[in-house]
């Protein structure tokens, strides 16, 4: 039974970080989220030995297994991120709107921190250093509230954070890392007057859960079920290449491609689109015109008639739909149904066709002609994100530096009174 007062005693702490934070300068912070990334280096063999403590409690085929897997590699390009972070720009202080009124008072709207951001999340203990270092440059303390599945892992990294932390003299809460346990989760999500906003990262069950159950404002990082239309007119080359990147890349990812939805005039071509997807065991759910199509060209094992329920699935696995449609409008229908409004692409040639689509479809990323492995803060210069957010207030896609900040009105006058 986790002790409540002990949490809140936390989280008390926690706001109290945050309202120094403003007395760090941004060469202090650089320094911070380069020394964390020298450190991480120095203690890989530390970090994948908790990690591997981790893993051997999963089932090596759940689709989560290789998001919490760390390797020397993933560590070198967290490191790597995280000194990106320390080459941007600090979002904080910005002018963003300034003038004069009539009775002399002189306003400016600036770029403030949100405060605390908690963030709740699965397997992913990468999560525990882009966090961090994303918070960190915004100026806001971070509560971390970390699945049992990385809980030694996390530990790990937020001990090397603290030990840097404490070496630079500043207060070890801007990094809270809440127990493992699911009464935290809940704690946190109650967290009224100590928590400003919550971010969920994983699965569509975890975050229709903190939606339905919080009470503190939250920025949803939704499930990204993914699809790409190859048009009539798409170019099989790009289409071979750009499929298979998407759908193999990193199958547990949430940019990683779900459904395939073809214009029935490419229907030939299914069987050069698919065939190197073979190389890595891909599953194939087709509706009755792709299977027939595919069927004696497909190994029976991997191919199956599509159900209902493969199509607006998340699969962070090796299976891959196939809709078949007869032109542009059907595709965009079955999007419309079915997307989660994360990443979407069109492989196309015919210019309208392009443009329709990139107007037309509902999601915080649309692609043409490219991979949606590309949606990734990292990817898009950002340095580093806290998560993909694939709603529409506050903010819309990756969020990094600049959303994770709010602003404030700040108002000069000399004496002014309102009749």
């Amino acid at each position: 039974m986790i002790a409540q007062t002990n949490i809140t005693d936390h989280l008390i702490l926690v706001q109290q970080a945050s309202r120094k934070a403003y007395r760090l300068s941004t060469s202090q912070i650089n320094q911070v989220l380069i020394d964390v990334a020298e450190l991480a280096e120095q203690r890989t063999e530390e970090i994948l030995h908790a990690n591997q403590k981790d893993l051997d409690r999963m089932d090596s085929n759940d689709p989560k297994y290789d998001r919490l897997m760390l390797t020397t590699q993933r560590i070198q390009g967290i490191a790597s991120d995280m000194r990106n972070v320390a080459k941007l720009d600090t979002p904080l202080g910005k002018i963003l709107d300034e003038k004069k009124l009539e009775n002399g008072l002189q306003l400016r709207k600036v770029s403030v921190p949100m405060g605390v951001i908690g963030i709740i999340y699965e397997a992913r203990p990468n999560v525990t250093f882009d966090v961090f270092a994303l918070c960190l440059k915004s100026g806001n303390a971070c509560v971390l509230k970390g699945g049992s599945d990385a809980e030694f892992s996390n530990i790990a990294i937020a001990s090397i954070i603290h030990e840097v932390l404490e070496k630079h003299h500043i207060d070890t809460h801007m990094l809270y890392l809440m127990p493992a346990g699911r009464e935290a989760t809940q704690m946190l999500l109650e967290a009224v007057g100590y928590v400003d906003i919550i971010i969920p990262r994983g699965s569509q069950g975890l975050i229709n859960f903190v939606r339905e159950h919080a009470k503190v404002p939250v920025i949803e990082t939704g499930a990204g079920i993914v699809h790409t239309y190859l048009d009539k007119s798409g170019d099989l080359v790009k289409a071979k290449e750009i499929i298979f990147n998407a759908k193999t890349r990193r199958v547990s990812v949430c940019n990683a491609l779900d459904c395939l939805i073809i214009h029935r005039d490419r229907l030939t071509d299914l069987e050069a689109l698919t065939h190197k997807l073979i190389t890595k065991e891909v599953e194939i759910f087709a509706d009755t015109l792709s299977y027939d199509e595919l069927e004696g060209k497909y190994p029976v094992a991997l191919l199956h008639q599509a159900q209902a329920e493969h199509f607006g699935t998340e699969f962070l696995s090796h299976k891959l739909a196939i809709k078949t449609v007869n032109n542009l409008e059907e595709a965009l229908d079955h999007i419309a149904k079915y997307s989660s409004k994360h990443s979407e692409a069109v492989i196309a040639e015919d210019k309208e066709v392009i443009e329709a689509f990139m107007q037309s479809v509902d999601a915080a990323a649309v692609y043409a002609n490219a991979s949606t492995a590309y949606t990734d803060g990292a990817q898009f210069g950002m340095g580093a994100e806290i998560g993909i957010s694939t709603q529409k207030l506050h903010a819309r896609g990756p969020m990094a530096l600049p959303e994770l900040t709010s602003y404030k009105w700040q108002i000069y006058g000399n004496g002014q009174v309102r009749a």
